[in-house]
């Protein structure tokens, strides 16, 4: 969801994708045999509890923690990305994928 955010988003690229592109990059994604999805699954709010409990989530820093909150309760440790927010979650080793 947050890619279809983003990559169709009119204001960050002045050629963005259009809804049907976004979503044809993302069905292709998962279309590779070791993509998963990972979604909620019981205890989610009591993780998200323990991820945010160290300092306040509110704004754009929700959607970062709730994916770092099932990052965590997937068994997710390392994660590539330029987004440097995710560094304030201790249990996740960020990389940036283009370093």
């Amino acid at each position: 969801m947050a890619f279809l955010r983003i990559s169709t988003h009119t204001r960050l690229f002045a050629h963005p994708l259009t809804p049907a592109e976004a979503l044809g990059n993302v069905e292709s994604l998962l279309a590779l045999p070791r993509v998963r999805v990972l979604s909620e699954a019981e205890g989610f709010l009591e993780t998200y509890r323990e991820v945010t409990g160290h300092f306040p989530v509110r704004g754009n820093l929700v959607p970062d923690a709730h994916l770092a909150s099932l990052l965590r309760q997937h068994g997710v440790r390392r994660l590539y990305t330029i987004d440097r927010d995710f560094r304030k979650f201790d249990f996740l080793e960020v990389a940036d994928p283009f370093a």
